[in-house]
């Protein structure tokens, strides 16, 4: 069986050797670590360039973290699954790199055997959380009534009136089109989107609508 071949990001070189040294002591033929970066920028650079099978992602890193790296490679290399691993359990961290792309979350304090287990299982097209996250994933992705709500800082930067017209304008409508659905002028229409473009700080209608696909607004 061909080993699953695993990436390594983490601003802590000790704690990427650790994670190493641990896997390695598994000596599980199911897993392979392939490489290893320190940063955002050196993360994209050395996984664009040779692909691995599941990345092993920190979430915070003072250069963006791991919503950074997942913004600039999951679009361009679908095939390539993020793990996140992290010491933060909070539920704004979890959410925002799901809906980044990740596919799943575990934090720091799990086992060596339990890491390896979650690697497989996301190549194999598993969403692995650990215990406690799950939940928050499951509230932020339902529409049952009571589900607790979760914040995502950028998108709580837009008004309501401009999640609408982000919505309908991500589906592909016309301004004018838009403009009659909400029962204001094409102008207001253009105002609105000028300044979610500020907010996102995107440059065209088309980044816009990765962004809105990317929040599950459309």
């Amino acid at each position: 069986m061909t080993p699953v071949t695993v990436f390594l990001v983490d601003d802590h070189a000790m704690f990427r050797t650790g994670v190493k040294a641990e896997l390695a002591g598994l000596q599980d033929e199911r897993i392979e670590v392939v490489g290893e970066a320190g940063s955002v920028a050196e993360a994209v650079v050395r996984i664009t360039s040779d692909p691995p099978d599941v990345v092993l992602l920190d979430v915070h890193m003072p250069d963006g973290g791991g919503r950074a790296v997942l913004e600039q490679i999951h679009r361009d290399l679908p095939q390539v699954v993020f793990l996140a691993l992290s010491v933060s359990d909070a539920a704004e961290d979890v959410i925002n790199v799901i809906r980044a792309g990740a596919r799943g979350y575990v934090t720091k304090t799990i086992s060596g055997l339990e890491l390896a287990d979650a690697v497989v299982r996301v190549a194999g097209g598993d969403a692995v959380f650990s215990p406690r996250l799950a939940g928050f994933v499951l509230d932020a992705f339902s529409d049952r009534p009571g589900a607790a709500p979760v914040s995502d800082p950028e998108l709580d930067m837009l008004s309501p009136r401009e999640r609408e017209v982000l919505k309908l304008l991500a589906r592909g409508y016309a301004y004018k089109e838009i403009a009659s659905q909400l029962f204001i002028s094409v102008k207001t229409v253009e105002t609105h989107v000028s300044s979610v473009l500020r907010k996102t700080q995107k440059s065209n209608r088309y980044e816009l609508s990765r962004w809105a696909s990317d929040r599950r607004l459309v």
